[in-house]
């Protein structure tokens, strides 16, 4: 076995089986609890025929984990959203063929559409390290090397798995296809949601369900609760139009420490230029909690935001920030914005890339780093922020100072004239994919039987 460092990373399975539409949820936490889940998951599947159950897989490792689950189950399909998996490292292939010279000769003479060398160097590589094989054989009492007889140890030669497809919720506008990826692997274009679905407030929902007999422009508002937010975006007070910022869930990631320094920032950025701001909190009880505590001290502040706003929402420094504890949409909040501020997940990356506004990223984990950097490469942001330029750890004057100065400077560079020409560029490019129709049109070509005549 290989020698690699761990990864604890919490996995989420949406197990579906498209027979009966039983769906099974299965929570892979760490090494110590997945034995539990995948026996689990096994009685569960022992219950079904096993051809027609596919698997959703939503995080970074996921598919390495449940690899054997596919094998075991005979699952069908194996499904990857958000960004590309990371390749082996440049030594990988040197030592695997040195270490298990019959095994490598056993997926460079694979025939087609069967697991490959391919398969192996695009995503599959972590199951040959020396965690995954303990793993394997501690909890799941399996041989620690896949695709090897766990007596000779000798590669399984009457054995070929099908090479599972993969589906990737990307652009090929966005993220370069390489001929060296395997021949299962299809680029679907970005997934997103129905918008009525992203709304918090049913208010909000009702509107925008799709509705024959109700007007194009009635459908295009927010519920009066939320006419506030509606009345910011479009205020033509200020020279541009409002700068969005949203991290997602970092703040329940432990990386958002200091609520209060964070808005420090964001006040003085205020204060030192002409923009406008809309926050979104994503229900961060001690960013909300933070924000409420600014706004009571402000009686003018607390005046308005009774008069006007719903209980997710709140203004602060002059009305300039409005802060919102709820969900919208972003395909309808984004086109009405001048930037996006963001941590960089697949989500937002996405949304603000097809509504074509410039983007201003500041990564903190996984696949985060990888997308800052790309929308910098395409010239629809700049260089990415480092994480203290936007959350500083202290409240001290020099360090909300100089993240102040950064945030600053990286919006202007985004509004300049040639990012956000770009920006509409790529949007442009971009906007008559359908992710969600080429990820079907494969599942119906690849994966699910067509259906017997007559029945």
């Amino acid at each position: 076995m290989l020698p690699i460092c761990q990864y604890p990373v919490p996995l989420f399975l949406l197990l579906i089986n498209t027979t009966t539409s039983q769906v099974l949820k299965v929570r892979f936490l760490n090494h110590m609890s997945t034995k539990y889940h995948f026996l689990r998951a096994k009685r569960s599947f022992r219950r079904n025929t096993g051809k027609n159950v596919y698997l959703h897989l939503k995080g970074f490792l996921e598919m390495i984990q449940a690899w054997r689950v596919i094998l075991l189950l005979s699952i069908s399909l194996l499904w990857y959203y958000g960004f590309s998996y990371p390749c082996a490292p440049s030594s990988f292939e040197r030592q695997f063929r040195q270490e298990l010279p019959f095994l490598y000769k056993y997926f460079q003479e694979a025939p087609a559409n069967t697991v490959c060398w391919k398969d192996i160097a695009h995503w599959m590589w972590p199951l040959f390290m020396d965690n995954w094989g303990s793993w394997r054989s501690d909890c799941l009492n399996l041989s620690p090397v896949p695709f090897t007889d766990p007596v000779t140890n000798l590669p399984l030669w009457h054995m070929r798995a099908q090479s599972p497809l993969l589906l990737y919720g990307f652009s090929k506008e966005i993220v370069e296809f390489p001929g060296y990826w395997p021949s299962n692997v299809y680029i679907c274009g970005f997934w997103f949601l129905p918008m009525e679905w992203q709304f918090s407030c049913h208010r909000c929902r009702e509107i925008f369900r799709p509705n024959p007999y109700r007007s194009v422009i009635s459908m295009d508002r927010l519920c009066a609760n939320h006419a506030a937010l509606q009345n910011f975006l479009m205020d033509s007070s200020r020279p541009c139009l409002p700068v969005f910022v949203g991290l997602n869930s970092i703040g329940s990631m432990g990386f958002l420490r200091n609520p209060q320094a964070f808005l420090m920032v964001l006040e003085a950025v205020v204060e030192s230029t002409e923009y406008k701001f809309v926050l979104f909190s994503s229900g961060y009880k001690p960013l909300d909690a933070t924000i409420q505590l600014i706004a009571g001290a402000s009686s003018k502040s607390a005046v308005l935001e009774r008069a006007v706003c719903h209980e997710d929402s709140t203004f602060l420094f002059n009305d300039r920030l409005f802060c919102f504890s709820g969900t919208i949409p972003y395909s309808w909040l984004f086109p009405r914005c001048a930037v996006a501020v963001h941590h960089g997940g697949s989500g937002s990356t996405a949304a603000a890339l097809h509504a074509g506004i410039p983007q201003v990223v500041c990564p903190f984990l996984l696949d985060q780093f990888y997308w800052a950097e790309r929308l910098c490469w395409l010239g629809v942001a700049p260089e990415p922020l480092q994480r203290q330029h936007l959350i500083p750890d202290d409240n001290d004057i020099s360090s909300i100072n100089q993240a102040a100065g950064a945030l600053s400077r990286a919006i202007k560079m985004a509004l300049s004239p040639e990012v956000k020409a770009q920006a509409a560029t790529i949007a442009h490019r971009i906007s008559s994919e359908d992710g969600i129709g080429e990820a079907l049109k494969a599942l119906k070509e690849k994966v699910i039987p067509p259906f017997n005549e007559g029945t």
